[in-house]
């Protein structure tokens, strides 16, 4: 699944005053001969914090900082630039102080672990922030500062409401990766923005704490708008202008790489849909199938034959209620994880329901089952020595050998993964 991947090589203007001046085919000077203090001292009262995760961004750094410096002079904000920089070799780190912004070393690599250092160093009433390779024109982020004011908590960009300048999304991004994972986000968490992945957002720093976004990778974007989404935060989004990005060598993002890794988040996350709720079907199709024909065949009466349902649908029907069961307790597992982790929505209920459960109610439960249909086993193993194996047995027997094999699977399941819910729910340091 694609997701927005900058592929433009195209520079970038920072002295121009809009998105289409910014685009030049001359070289941008990025170094000016005298470095600037950083912008919003130490005793300001700071409003806004512009934030910006770098690595090797040296072609456009400068750009990003100098449009948020001048969006913080035309309206007279009190603010601050922050780079988070991941252990760029390419200078931008030395660039970015040179024309006023704060540089926050992040050693931990990832998009998500820059922006918390960044965030984290932050000292506002309100957080803007997006990407440094000169994709969002910050120069045009007083919008967000209004609707901040207006007292919404977390106002998303959307380049969709508004303009995707040419070169700035391909294709694939444009009309599968974004609109799929949007999507998905919307139907899963009630995310109400028609543009889940935009790198331009801002919020108020007193909700960053709540969020508590944990993922250091690219799925910092997902986990910061599905945790403000269930949360209920006050949320609206702003159309905005997307420009080719500026920087010579490959994008960040890879498309299928980075946006699988969103669905894969995305969905795990919501393993009540993705996993609990198929499983449960799957259960209910196999009980169904199986629960007409443990006694005997069943004959359908259809045209002058007629359907005749026995060994084959039970066994089937078996096999949809295992699979179905092992789909519901993964399910369990990952929503554990996630609650555990603190990556995920909040669960009250899940968690009330959780707390009923111990390894030994869980041991007991699973080996009581498994001790049923072992039995069930057992004696149809001596019912079978007895009559000497002989063809007329297997039909007595195999209707219960199933349903007994099926109370072994499901109890072993259950005493297997009790153990490892027992595992998730430990809390480390």
């Amino acid at each position: 699944m694609p997701i927005d991947a900058d592929e433009s090589q195209t520079q970038l203007d920072p002295r121009a005053t809009t998105p289409a001046d910014a685009l030049t085919s001359s070289p941008v000077q990025v170094e000016p001969k005298t470095p600037r203090a950083p912008i919003g001292s130490e005793h300001d009262q700071i409003e806004v914090s512009f934030v910006m995760p770098c690595l090797n961004e040296a072609k456009t750094i400068a750009t990003c900082v100098d449009w948020a410096a001048q969006c913080i002079r035309e309206h007279d904000l009190k603010a601050e630039i922050i780079v988070g920089d991941n252990g760029s070799t390419d200078g931008s780190q030395s660039i970015a102080r040179a024309h006023g912004a704060r540089v926050i070393d992040v050693p931990t690599r990832g998009y998500g672990a820059a922006l918390m250092g960044a965030i984290d160093a932050s000292r506002s009433t309100y957080v803007i922030m997006g990407d440094s390779d000169a994709q969002h024109d910050f120069r045009a982020c007083f919008d967000f500062v209004e609707k901040l004011r207006a007292g919404h908590d977390f106002v998303m960009g959307s380049r969709f409401a508004g303009e995707i300048t040419e070169g700035s999304m391909g294709w694939k991004n444009r009309y599968i990766g974004n609109p799929a994972l949007t999507f998905v986000g919307r139907t899963l968490f009630g995310a109400k923005v028609d543009d889940f992945h935009c790198g331009l957002r801002a919020f108020r720093r007193e909700i960053y704490p709540e969020l508590n976004v944990r993922t250091t990778g690219m799925e910092f974007a997902s986990e910061m708008i599905i945790k403000a989404a269930c949360r209920g935060v006050k949320l609206t989004q702003i159309p905005i202008t997307v420009l080719p990005a500026g920087r010579d060598g490959p994008p960040h993002l890879r498309p299928w790489r980075d946006g699988w890794r969103h669905l894969r988040f995305m969905l795990l996350l919501n393993p009540r849909w993705t996993l609990g709720i198929p499983g449960l079907a799957l259960m209910l199709l196999g009980a169904l199938l199986a629960a007409p024909v443990v006694a005997g065949p069943l004959t359908i009466p259809i045209g002058s034959a007629g359907l005749t349902l026995d060994y084959h649908t039970l066994i089937l029907g078996a096999m949809l209620i295992m699979v179905g069961y092992q789909a519901v307790t993964v399910s369990v597992a990952a929503r554990i994880y996630a609650l555990t982790e603190e990556i995920g929505p909040p669960a009250p209920h899940f968690q009330k329901l959780f707390g009923l459960f111990t390894l030994a109610r869980g041991l007991i439960a699973g080996l009581a089952l498994a001790g049923a249909g072992a039995l069930t086993i057992a004696a149809l193993t001596v019912l079978a020595l007895t009559r000497g194996f002989e063809p007329e047995a297997t039909g007595q027997t195999i209707r219960a050998l199933v349903v007994g094999a099926t109370c072994v699977v499901l109890g072993t399941q259950t005493a297997l993964m009790s153990f490892f819910y027992s595992m998730l729910g430990i809390r480390t340091r």
